[in-house]
């Protein structure tokens, strides 16, 4: 995958955009040597990542390669990070879209710009295209959005089918430490850094606790979700991202949905973009974006708009491991999206643990589970961060997941199960509590017993009825719940089993409930409909181009990267604690002379047998240093419960040349809702 020199381009370090209200945001430009004199569409990125320093390589890498062809691209950072004036409210405020629209009217009034404008984004980035384009600012022609959400709530890192996933508190620790950075003195002058730094600091937020203050889909949530309202999206948008991700539903829902030109790809990868995609194949994804623009922002006819509504990566059988380099497979070209070649295979869960495709009514007595606490250690992260080096972030073997589970399996295939799309399951249970949540999760048995993670779905049966609107259970009461499973393409080989795992817990993707809880299931109105590719007649062929990316100005690494995760259970207390480190190591811009130090850890912990043991820390240490500078941020944050409350606590704690600049404590109670 080789980086390839860009040539013909300059770059402009700082550049102001003022806004009405008297705020600047400081954007990095890269423009074709010409561009004055023959002006081409500008390409936005927004993004809080600090654009001198924190992603300096990766801006390079994608918006030198857009420049060297014919397109002017701007790396802008969000108020109140990096060196942009203001603050930063929290995150997908509406002030933050307010001020995307002044950013949009100033870059498409430059002399170098047609006036014609896309934007392209992974994550947050690709969070704000959407929710830009929803907005409807002229200039705006085209997005594409990788690894983003249309719909905050059920499907972002807080909430996954209205249980609080562990990831609230992973990327609100991170989120807590990058709020207090400071701005570079070498940009914003010596004479403001720290009166910008000290505002920074006076405003921080914890806002893992903030978000968990809103456990129900209410108007925090909404604002922001472009699902509420998709007709608003009238640009082209392509929509990109990975079944290994967390965010791979929103593909699905935007191709279905969107009513102007939208596009879906969908490949084996994590949390990345696919032209460093891991697991591999990685995608020409650059020269993907390219064409995209070319035919939206330059209105060239190149078929861009002609190809596959969808292209999936259908994966072959891969044994588990907590980390795969490259993923077997093909790509299938779907011409519209949802697509006639897809179908439908029924399975019922009947009594004696057989997954069949015949309700057998005479063995369907009633069947209960109260899992291990732990049952979900061999899953994978709900967003796979770390895919670019190293991590164990994936799932292992299901079998110890399984032992915690009731689990029902079909007979042994005597055909491939090719697995496309969105698969659903309804079920017929009653729990002993008010409160109470079922993990179900798909799995490919080997011969060998070797149980292989699929897809899984999740639900508060609090939640059963609305997200918006939760209703306590009634102890003994049976309930029919439908769940639908991430997405997914895989092939169930021949002579392998399909199983269906369910459980009472699935930590520590999940919070678990307030009581240990009793789940009972009845048979006879338990089945689970998979979505199949039933035929590959009229499929498109799809290929593309290997991965590329412009060659990025010199970086000195004085230590590496690293990935770390290990779990371990103290035997006497049966606590059990994962912990994972992220390390990005230290390393030198060239260009600036800036060192950066940072890593991250996150432990989650449990006791086997007390919910309210439940508890997550998560520690951020960064630093940023030169000859004339030094800046520093520790903070922690770490977040408890009983059966009534959420306890919240943290700390922060600035440093200038090794000296405290500023701290603050956090301390806040939480009423648990239903949750």
């Amino acid at each position: 995958m080789p980086s390839v020199v860009i040539s013909g381009v300059r770059t402009v370090e700082t550049h102001w955009i003022p806004l009405a209200d008297g705020r600047k945001l400081a954007a990095r430009l890269f423009l074709p040597d010409d561009a004055e004199k023959n002006p081409v569409p500008v390409i936005l990125e927004y993004i809080p990542y600090r654009r001198r320093d924190g992603t300096r390589t990766g801006d390079e890498e994608m918006h030198l390669f857009f420049a060297g062809h014919g397109y002017a691209s701007a790396r802008v950072d969000i108020a109140g990070t990096g060196d942009s004036e203001g603050l930063l409210d929290d995150e997908y405020v509406k002030r933050e879209q307010d001020d995307a629209l002044e950013i949009l009217d100033h870059l498409c009034s430059q002399p170098w710009c047609t006036g014609v404008a896309g934007m392209i984004g992974n994550s947050w980035g690709g969070f704000s295209g959407l929710q830009v384009a929803a907005r409807r600012p002229p200039q705006l022609k085209a997005i594409v959005t990788s690894c983003s959400t249309d719909d905050r709530y059920a499907c972002d890192a807080h909430y996954n089918g209205g249980l609080v996933i562990n990831d609230n508190f992973g990327w609100g620790g991170a989120l807590f430490g990058y709020s207090a950075l400071p701005p570079d003195p070498a940009v914003v002058g010596e004479d403001r850094w720290r009166q910008m730094w000290k505002g920074r600091l006076d405003d921080h937020k914890n806002h893992a606790a903030e978000w968990l203050k809103h456990q129900r889909r209410d108007a925090f949530w909404k604002q922001g979700s472009v699902c509420e309202d998709f007709s608003a999206i009238e640009c082209a948008v392509l929509a990109v991202g990975g079944y290994l991700d967390g965010y791979t539903q929103t593909i699905f829902s935007l191709v279905k949905n969107l009513k102007g030109p939208a596009k879906g790809i969908c490949g084996p990868w994590g949390h990345k973009e696919p032209n460093y995609g891991v697991p591999g194949p990685a995608m020409g994804y650059l020269q993907e974006c390219i064409r995209w623009y070319d035919r939206w922002l330059k209105g060239i006819d190149n078929g861009a708009d002609s190809e596959p509504d969808m292209r999936l990566y259908l994966m072959d059988y891969a044994r588990p491991h907590s980390h795969i380099d490259v993923r077997p497979g093909r790509w299938l070209g779907f011409p519209q999206w949802p697509a006639e070649q897809i179908g439908g295979k029924a399975y019922w869960l009947n009594g004696d643990g057989k997954l069949s495709e015949t309700q057998e009514a005479s063995r369907t007595g009633q069947l209960t589970i109260s899992s291990p606490l732990t049952t979900g250690v061999q899953g994978q992260e709900w967003c796979p961060y770390g895919q670019g080096r190293i991590s164990a972030e994936g799932a292992r073997d299901q079998r110890a997941d399984d032992g915690g589970s009731l689990c029902f399996d079909s007979a042994v295939m005597d055909a491939d199960l090719p697995l496309a799309g969105i698969s659903k399951i309804r079920l017929r249970v009653a729990a002993d509590k008010p409160q109470a949540q079922l993990c179900v999760r798909l799995t490919d048995v080997a011969p060998d017993g070797t149980s292989a993670f699929i897809t899984f779905a999740l639900l508060n049966l609090t939640h059963r009825q609305s997200h918006e609107f939760p209703t306590p259970l009634t102890p003994g009461q049976f309930e029919d719940v439908e769940l639908d499973f991430k997405p997914v393409a895989q092939i169930i080989p021949r002579g392998h089993r399909l199983r269906v795992a369910i459980s009472s817990s699935y930590w520590p993707m999940a919070w678990p409930s307030p009581e240990r809880t009793m789940l009972t299931f009845d048979p006879r109105g338990c089945r689970l409909d998979l979505s199949v590719l039933a035929s590959e007649e009229g499929l498109a062929s799809v290929a593309f181009e290997e991965a590329l990316w412009a060659e990025p100005r010199p970086v000195t690494v004085k230590e590496p990267a690293r990935q770390l995760r290990s779990l371990t259970t103290d035997l006497p207390t049966e606590r059990t604690e994962l912990t994972a480190l992220s390390d990005d190591g230290r390393f030198v811009f060239e260009e600036t002379g800036t060192e950066i130090t940072s890593w991250r850890r996150k432990i989650y912990g449990i006791s086997d047998n007390d919910p309210a043991s439940c508890a997550t820390t998560v520690t951020c240490h960064e630093e940023l240093t030169r000859p004339d500078w030094n800046a520093r941020v520790d903070c922690e944050i770490t977040f408890s419960c009983d059966r009534d409350n959420f306890y919240a606590r943290g700390w922060v704690k600035a440093y200038e040349r090794g000296a405290i600049f500023a701290e603050r404590n956090y301390d806040e109670v939480i009423p648990r809702d239903c949750m």
